[in-house]
């Protein structure tokens, strides 16, 4: 998605450790319009595999989430990190690492939000080692629902998430993959 790699070129920071910044337009300030714009691609590469919902982690992937599922006319569900006095009855969990903040996490999902029937998205802002997406889809087979996919912002092409997870047979669409940040200087594949 040309319009997502031109904002990343433009705005991005790369970090040490191969960290990509992109806070000022993705993951703290959001850019609503652009949102709505991977919202639309997201719909355009998924918009045959009927989704009635969509799956996410807290908390950046949520507002991504929630302007693609406006495309769909689904509801957005999110995985929890840390279970709260509202999530009362029985819930789905899953362990997850997360790459940003080195933190392993059990997300919690209520089995009221996601049934067999269901044909679930999965979607994320970034792809960095799989555990988030590897942790979503186990939430999505345990509750015996039909995963069509995952459509991620961005990937880091150059780390072993991609790699992973679609060895696992999901099927993946990442908006930009980037191959490499050498010298401060993002590459898209």
């Amino acid at each position: 998605m040309q319009l997502l790699k031109d904002r990343i070129l433009r705005d991005g920071k790369v970090f040490p450790g191969n960290v990509l910044k992109v806070d000022s337009f993705l993951n703290h300030q959001m850019d609503v319009s652009l949102f709505c714009e991977i919202g639309k691609e997201f719909h355009r590469r998924f918009a045959e595999d009927e989704v009635t919902k969509i799956l996410t982690i807290e908390s950046s992937g949520i507002g991504i989430a929630c302007l693609a599922a406006m495309y769909f006319g689904v509801p957005v569900v999110f995985a929890k990190k840390n279970k709260t006095k509202n999530i009362a009855g029985d819930v789905f969990t899953s362990r997850v690492e997360s790459f940003t903040h080195g933190r392993i996490y059990d997300i919690i999902v209520s089995k009221e939000f996601l049934h067999k029937e269901d044909k679930v998205l999965l979607i994320d802002d970034f792809l960095a080692n799989g555990s988030a997406l590897l942790g979503l889809a186990s939430l999505v087979k345990d509750a015996g629902a039909t995963l069509v996919g995952a459509g991620i912002v961005i990937e880091k092409g150059f780390q072993t998430g991609g790699s992973l997870v679609r060895g696992t047979g999901l099927r993946v669409e990442s908006l930009a993959t980037v191959a490499s940040m050498e010298d401060g200087t993002v590459q898209f594949s």
